[in-house]
This record gives structure tokens, C-alpha cells and sequence, in this order.
């Protein structure tokens, strides 16, 4: 089958057709023939070598799909050939078929187009595991999401509003907070032009913030939070090592949570995985929840896809289709 690989790692040019070995589904596996794959930051970082698979997944990258069931592994229930799905992966997805454990696959809702489901898994699953079963944000709470018109902030901004918070997001165009508004942000920040912490001050804090800078923003993170507030870290975009204000998080009652999706144990994935249908699919069923994609590439191009993802020209997912 043909599939994405590194020649080496660095740039994105180094990203290239070859053919390699078609997988065979294990036992609790099912074989996915792949419409699309989802272009995540953390497949930057692999093709840099700056984040390998987790041991045992495949070397081909890619951390998300969606297609249709191809084959179906022993110990299977509750799929059938044919079906279509997207699926949480730990590597695999620039190809043209890739193995999926079954308790990892979602089914395709039925008011989303095949390839624009490959947009879902990542964001879906990240927003909820954090939003919900980390930082458990609440109807009424106001959520700080930076990267307001990232894939994960424009899922974020759409699944926050459903459960009912108020959504306050930072981003650096006033193209982009126009997006924003129109997925329901209600409050918008243009990092170049204001401080989100006077910002959000003047609204009595955020209850939650889900950030996808890191060292950079730690300190006005914590200043930025309302009292018991939660500060969920996913990204280090702004690098790794910060000095914390023990004082300033103590004097509000605050907590960090630093988290990962893709190294998790996989019945720990699982579980996501069931709440994300269970929580969010209601969400996409009713038009509350939209997938958002900005651009997207064959499968020839994935050079291409990665250049426009770090340029941060994009909006939304960027995907490739197969």
C-alpha cells in the first residue's frame, strides 16, 4: 500500500510516498481503508523526530482517519465491513489502510461528510478529556481557549457553548476572532493588540483555561485564572520550562493539569473514546457541533499540509485525503 514516510527528520519536504506493507488487523482489531487523515501539530514534532510513536504503533504518521471498515480482526463485535468510521490511532494514518484497535473507533455521524469525519477524533476526544473529564467545566463557567481558530479551538469554542459556558478565546488575526465569533465565541482577544489577563480580569477570571502554549504563557495563565480555577496544559508551542508563582496559585485555589492523549493506556483511550460518542455526537447530530476544516491535501502533499500547518496560516483542521 502506499503510505507517508520520512527520509529523515526535519523539514517538510522530507516527507515522501513509498510503499510498505499492507497491516493485518490482530486480534480486537479492525483494518480501516482510509479516506482521510487528520494533520496534527504533534505529527510536526514526529516528522522533526522530536516525538516518537508510543511503543509498538506504527512508524507512519498520522493520529487520526476516517474510512470505511475493511476487515475485521478476531474477538470483533459490533462492526461490519463496509461501515464507515473514523478512528483515534497512535500512528499510522498517512496511508491508504491502517489497523485500529475497535474499542477506538467512532462511528461516522450521519451529517458529516466521510472525509471531513477525519477532522473529529483528535479534537473531539482532546476537548472532552479535558474540557469534561479533567477540568470538568460547567454550564455557567467561562472557558480562556488560546488558539481560538485552531482545530482544537474551534471545537472547543462549539462544544463549550453546548454545554452552556461563556467562551473567551485568543488569536492573532481579525479574520480569525471573526471565525471564532461566528462558532460563539463571546469574548475575543487579538494577542498582538490586548493582554488577556486585563482581559479576563475585567470579567472575574476564567474558571478554565486550555492552553496550547506552555512555558511561555504559564505565569499570566495563573493570573489570568478565577479563583478554583483550572489550568489544563496540551501544547508547548512557547517552549517548556517556565518559573511558577507558587503564591499566586495558592491565593487563588488553583490547580495545573498537564495532559497527553496519545501516549495514554489504551483502555484509558477507550474510555474517552465512549464518552466522546456518548457527550459529543448528540452535539454533532444536532448541528451544535460542526467540524471545521480549513484545507485540505492529497495524499502526495502531506509536505504541503505539514508547511501550512506550521506556517499558522490555517484555520480549523488541515487534512489529507487518501
Amino acid at each position: 500500500m502506499r503510505a507517508v514516510t520520512v527520509t529523515e527528520f526535519g523539514p517538510p519536504e522530507n516527507l515522501v510516498i513509498t510503499d510498505v506493507e499492507r497491516p493485518s488487523p490482530a486480534a480486537g482489531e479492525v483494518l480501516v481503508k482510509v479516506a482521510a487523515a487528520g494533520v496534527n501539530r504533534a505529527d510536526l514534532l514526529q516528522r522533526q523526530g522530536n516525538y516518537p510513536p508510543p511503543p509498538g504503533a506504527s512508524d507512519v504518521i498520522g493520529m487520526e482517519v476516517s474510512g470505511t471498515v475493511a476487515e475485521l480482526g478476531t474477538e470483533v463485535t459490533g462492526w461490519e465491513i463496509g461501515q464507515q468510521v473514523c478512528a483515534l490511532i497512535a500512528g499510522g494514518g498517512y496511508a491508504e489502510y491502517v489497523t485500529v484497535a475497535a474499542e477506538h473507533l467512532l462511528p461516522v455521524p450521519d451529517s458529516v461528510d466521510l472525509i471531513e469525519a477525519a477532522a473529529l477524533p483528535e479534537v473531539a476526544c482532546t476537548v472532552l478529556s479535558n474540557l469534561k473529564r479533567t477540568a470538568h467545566l460547567q454550564r455557567g463557567e467561562l472557558l480562556l481557549l488560546h488558539g481560538g481558530a485552531s482545530g482544537i479551538g474551534t471545537h472547543g469554542i462549539q462544544w463549550a457553548k453546548a454545554l452552556g459556558a461563556t467562551v473567551a478565546v485568543t488569536a492573532g488575526s481579525a479574520e480569525k476572532l471573526e471565525l471564532c465569533r461566528d462558532l460563539g465565541a463571546d469574548i475575543t482577544i487579538n494577542y498582538h493588540d490586548d493582554d488577556f489577563v486585563e482581559v479576563l480580569k475585567t470579567h472575574g477570571g476564567a474558571d478554565v483555561i486550555l492552553d496550547i502554549i506552555g512555558a511561555k504563557y504559564l505565569s499570566r495563565n495563573v493570573s489570568a485564572l478565577a479563583s478554583d480555577g483550572r489550568l489544563v496544559v496540551i501544547g508547548m508551542q512557547g517552549g517548556v520550562k517556565a518559573e511558577l508563582n507558587l503564591g499566586a496559585l495558592l491565593s487563588k485555589r488553583g490547580t495545573i493539569h498537564a495532559t497527553a492523549l496519545r501516549g495514554r493506556e489504551q483502555s484509558d483511550k477507550a474510555a474517552i473514546v465512549a464518552d466522546t460518542i456518548a457527550t459529543t455526537w448528540p452535539m454533532i447530530a444536532d448541528g451544535r457541533v460542526k467540524p471545521v476544516v480549513g484545507a485540505t491535501f492529497s495524499l502526495d502533499k502531506a509536505g504541503e499540509a505539514h508547511a501550512l500547518l506550521e506556517s499558522g496560516k490555517v484555520t480549523g483542521k488541515v487534512l489529507l485525503t487518501v
